[in-house]
């Protein structure tokens, strides 16, 4: 680390994990560590794994730490930096979750939804800074959404826009966490994606999926489809065709709602690879308006799955 340089501690809160990470400001990551989320035990608990993370990072780094940026799902009040209604973390409503932990860190605390931080990493550090506007997409636990237009996050008026994961693609469709029916996250969400696949694998007895978990439903992660996949198993093949051509709906909903062309996609599904980025992206030119068809441009994330811990470093960053 420079000398005289103030470094930020970037939170990633998921619904599975926190990753966390020392970030500089040039958006380098110094050290990073995760520890699980234990979202069932309610938000007592995932705040006490906030702590225990932050307190691991800061005992060899605090003098050098000007502030912690934290992305959350849910709904995101800037100024009293509360978190409301997560749809992936059980039992939380309204959590002052900044004020918590300005409490216990003596020092700035920015908390800013988990995909419009990711968003903002893109956006300062990584595929995003050529771009005027941009939609990025996360996929892991949830799906979620930021959007950046002419060179600004847009928050929408209560700070919860950008949630594409709730975007409902079938009015009859499967239930969500959120509440609703038929959202998208409730097919491309880790959860969800892993029931369908336990459920849909007694009918695809060769597949490589069944060999590679031998029996064990807590083995199946989108990992062991992707390696399936890349193994040219059928079923596995399938299941990522499916997942994209979904995704690819719900984008062209929000490129023609928004007159958007170009989007970045990250989060740990996001390595399906090729495959996935080439035919959602033909699903989003089959079905946007004509005028969007030329423009439409899918690509990866640059930070891949540090994006949310970049990002959140950034909110420090830029509120300095």
């Amino acid at each position: 680390m420079a000398k005289n340089e103030k470094f930020a501690v970037g939170v990633d809160l998921g619904g599975t994990s926190i990753k966390l990470g020392i970030v500089s400001p040039d958006g380098h990551i110094e050290e990073k560590i995760s520890v699980d989320t234990c979202a069932s035990e309610g938000p007592a608990a995932v705040i006490r794994q906030i702590k225990k993370g932050i307190s691991q990072l800061l005992s060899t780094n605090a003098n050098k730490v000007q502030g912690i940026g934290i992305g959350a799902p849910g709904i995101v009040a800037l100024k009293k930096g509360t978190v409301e209604n997560p749809p992936n973390l059980p039992g939380w409503g309204k959590i002052h979750l900044g004020k918590i932990l300005e409490e216990k860190f003596r020092m700035k605390v920015f908390v800013e939804n988990d995909a419009n931080a990711a968003a903002v990493g893109e956006f300062i550090f990584g595929a995003g800074r050529k771009l005027d506007s941009f939609v990025m997409v996360t996929l892991g636990t949830g799906v979620g959404g930021g959007i950046i237009v002419n060179r600004e996050l847009f928050r929408g008026e209560y700070g919860g826009a950008g949630e594409i994961g709730h975007i409902s693609i079938d009015m009859n469709g499967a239930p969500c966490n959120c509440g609703s029916i038929g959202c998208i996250e409730a097919y491309l969400g880790n959860r969800y994606l892993i029931q369908r696949v336990l459920h849909q694998l007694p009918n695809h007895p060769d597949s490589r999926i069944n060999s590679m978990i031998q029996g064990d439903a807590e083995q199946l992660t989108p990992l062991i489809i992707s390696k399936a996949a890349e193994q040219n198993d059928a079923y596995a093949l399938a299941v990522i065709d499916e997942f994209a051509r979904y995704l690819g709906c719900a984008l062209a909903s929000v490129a023609n709602m928004l007159d958007i062309p170009n989007f970045i996609v990250g989060g740990g599904v996001s390595g399906f690879g090729e495959r996935l980025y080439t035919l959602t992206q033909k699903t989003m030119i089959e079905r946007v308006l004509v005028p969007l068809k030329d423009r439409i441009s899918l690509k990866p994330s640059k930070l891949k799955n540090d994006a949310g811990i970049q990002g959140a470093s950034a909110l420090v960053f830029m509120r300095r």
